[in-house]
């Protein structure tokens, strides 16, 4: 047996079609994941520090280049997702192109990715709800809100562990319940990032604006100039991560040929154009130079004296954004479970698609009956 033999396409279509996996999303649904999986808290605490280090407030055209990095990605998941429209993502892709041992090893490293990606995002969503119970006088104990090996160390972060929970038990309902959930988080946060938006836009000083660009007076590659912008756009790059998450539900929508595309890359321009204007708002409201903090959207924040309410509801767009980003985030880790390599004899398959491995020459490579 080789590791390194291949999965015909021909034989994953035909295990999809035994899975019983419902095809219930349509293009808007898989906009409103990507939209979930993408706006986070990079959003929220990158844009300061990049403006206020490398880009100034041209940091909007530093989203527009590291959109055009991403579209170029989007546009390869997007392919992918359309010929092989079951689920796995990159996982499933490696196994039809690359060979088993490759797929086996990406496989994993997704799993791994979403799950620690998802147990990070709930340490954040736990300190948001204290912050927001703070702010109504409840006080939860220490020894709940932080794990043992935390800097100051509890006995269980209580509400991490359970938004886990709740939302593993939304996406154990269904795929169709779960993406009406997921739409209902991302409708409230994107209001919340609109309302600072146009709000936000009243109070801009356009002298913060001067210059757009700053001048790059030391010679070093991006520090400012048109250098700065490209450094911004590798530094706010982790902003768009999670429209891959998208290609994972490829199994459970109607008609991938046509909705995959229009999720991924649809999910991309309308998280870009959001990102810009705020970017754009939140240079101008703020000077670039004073944005080099880990929470500059509260700076920004202050400066809204005349609604004194806000800050509570960015707390809550922050809340829903972080949210909807454990959800997406789980639903890719449960698309790559069980993803491993068991022997019988001379014989081995992969739980994901438990069919037999039987070395047959290829032109010159390994296929997998």
């Amino acid at each position: 047996m080789s590791l390194l033999c291949i999965k015909p396409l021909s034989v994953i279509l035909a295990d999809a079609e035994k899975e019983s996996l419902r095809r219930s999303l349509g293009a808007g649904q898989l906009v409103a994941l990507g939209i979930g999986a993408i706006i986070g808290a990079g959003i929220f605490s990158l844009t300061g520090v990049a403006a206020a280090n490398f880009a100034g407030p041209a940091i909007a055209l530093s989203f527009v280049v590291a959109a055009i990095g991403c579209a170029f990605a989007g546009f390869c998941y997007s392919e992918f997702a359309t010929m092989i429209p079951i689920a796995g993502s990159a996982y499933t892709y490696a196994y039809a192109t690359l060979g088993e041992i490759v797929a086996w090893i990406i496989g994993w490293a997704l799993v791994f990715e979403y799950a620690v990606g998802a147990a990070t995002v709930s340490v954040s969503w736990s300190a948001t709800v204290d912050s927001m119970l703070k702010s109504f006088g409840i006080n939860l104990p220490q020894s709940l809100l932080a794990s043992p090996w935390s800097p100051n160390p509890g006995v269980v972060n209580l509400p991490a562990a359970l938004i886990i929970a709740i939302i593993s038990g939304i996406l154990i309902v269904g795929i169709k319940e779960s993406a009406r959930f997921n739409a209902l988080i991302v409708v409230i946060k994107v209001s919340v990032v609109v309302m600072f938006i146009g709000i936000g836009y009243f109070f801009i000083n356009y002298a913060n604006y001067h210059p757009f660009i700053p001048q790059n007076t030391t010679g070093e590659f991006g520090h400012f100039g048109w250098s700065g912008i490209l450094r911004g756009a590798g530094r706010i790059f982790f902003a768009y991560i999670g429209f891959d998450a998208v290609s994972t539900a490829a199994q459970e929508t109607r008609n991938p040929k046509r909705d995959m595309p229009i999720g991924i890359i649809g999910s991309l321009g309308i998280c870009t154009f959001l990102y810009i204007l705020y970017g754009f708002v939140l240079t101008g409201m703020v000077n670039y130079k004073d944005l080099n903090v880990a929470a500059p959207l509260a700076v920004a924040v202050d400066r809204m004296k005349d609604y004194p309410w806000i800050g509570f509801v960015m707390k809550l767009g922050s809340l829903a954004g972080l949210t909807s980003v454990m959800l997406v985030m789980l639903l890719g880790q449960w698309a790559n479970r069980g993803c491993s390599i068991r022997c019988r004899g001379t014989a081995c398959f992969l739980s994901c698609f438990p069919t037999c491995i039987r070395p047959t020459a290829r032109r010159g490579s390994r296929t997998c009956c």
